[in-house]
């Protein structure tokens, strides 16, 4: 059995039909917008209970922006008209040197989805230089079979994370017309190829404004509890992000406003408590601020979303960004922050022996 079992019974889901998930109904529905103070403090209480007052600080780095598909609403789309980039070793441990230099000792590496440019072995050539500067390494890259999830993990990668984007899947399809990312299947089923591979923490997403919201996070958090019962030795987190502007002109179809983020929010911790929940840098300053009592536990800092963006100056720069970011305080400025609000920031929570 497979997630997609699980997504084939409730794709088409009729939100007034008996479920044994009605709870997880109930928080995302329309009736509980009018609750959201009373969520908002069990869901502090309950993120308390699990992971203290404790944020986990990372920061991306991109690696490499060549591109095999033509997903209509990203940046580094294979039609777009932008330059293109890939890190040698010797940039990626300039980058490394930089991003360590502020505390940080867990890193999340990205690229294009591109086989060609950014193929396995310059994957683990990335990862073997970069253990010298970091205890954790996380990928964030197209999907791989599971033997070659275990050749990362034997190279030093710990974590995965990957977007199923959107979990509808004819609008799926609309979304990548063409390339690899067009296979919806074989991305779905990547979260559980890496944790069978042995990845210590898998992280999984949609892209909010893709499609209605509400069916998407009741997918998302199905998925990840599937993924919580069936690896319970894994560490499960669920990322949020919302559409941002990009190269292209691609129209956001379905708007997800600040109060939907925060019902967002608080269903997922109050459904799953033990799960990690990530806010990246796609929200503005103030609005990621509010949302750390809610129930947030990661938080990525320092963020670029340009390959090499850490040591590439703006004036050298010729490629494009995935995506323009909202908050691009330092990590200096969000642990100052973090510690202002009583909160721990945790730069480092894992060592591999």
């Amino acid at each position: 059995m497979s997630f997609y079992n699980i997504y084939s019974q409730y794709k088409d889901f009729d939100w007034s039909a008996p479920t044994e998930y009605k709870r997880l109904v109930e928080l995302l529905s329309p009736a509980a917008e009018a609750h959201l103070e009373e969520m908002a403090a069990i869901a502090h209480r309950t993120t308390l209970k699990y992971f203290g007052k404790t944020i986990q600080l990372y920061t991306p780095m991109y690696l490499s922006n060549y591109c095999e598909n033509q997903c209509v609403y990203c940046g580094f789309n294979a039609k777009n008209n932008i330059a293109r980039r890939r890190l040698n070793i010797e940039e990626v441990e300039k980058e490394a040197r930089s991003i360590a230099s502020t505390g940080l000792k867990h890193i999340l590496i990205l690229t294009g989805e591109s086989r060609v440019m950014s193929p396995l072995s310059y994957i683990k050539d990335c990862a073997s230089t970069l253990k010298k500067y970091f205890s954790s390494i996380s990928i964030e890259i197209y999907p791989l079979e599971e033997n070659e999830y275990k050749e990362l993990v034997s190279a030093g990668v710990d974590g995965l994370t990957i977007y199923q984007e959107v979990y509808d899947e004819t609008i799926y399809s609309l979304m990548h017309p063409a390339g690899p990312k067009k296979d919806y299947r074989f991305r779905l089923d990547a979260p559980e190829r890496g944790a069978r591979a042995g990845m210590r923490s898998v992280n999984i997403g949609a892209l909010l404004g893709l499609n209605d919201w509400r069916k998407e996070v009741f997918l998302l958090v199905l998925h990840a509890k599937y993924l919580e019962d069936k690896f319970p030795d894994t560490e499960i987190g669920v990322s949020i992000p919302r559409m941002r502007p990009h190269a292209g002109d691609f129209k956001v179809p379905f708007e997800v406003s600040d109060k939907n983020m925060v019902q967002i929010i608080l269903a997922i911790r109050l459904f799953l408590p033990r799960a990690g929940i990530s806010v990246s840098t796609r929200e503005n300053p103030d609005f990621r601020e509010n949302l750390i009592p809610l129930g947030i536990t990661r938080m990525s800092a320092g963020s670029t979303t340009r390959v090499g963006g850490h040591t590439i100056t703006a004036e050298e720069h010729e490629d494009s960004a995935q995506f323009n970011i909202s908050d691009r305080r330092s990590v200096a400025q969000i642990k100052a922050l973090l510690e202002q609000k009583g909160y721990q920031p945790v730069l480092k929570d894992w060592m591999q022996l």
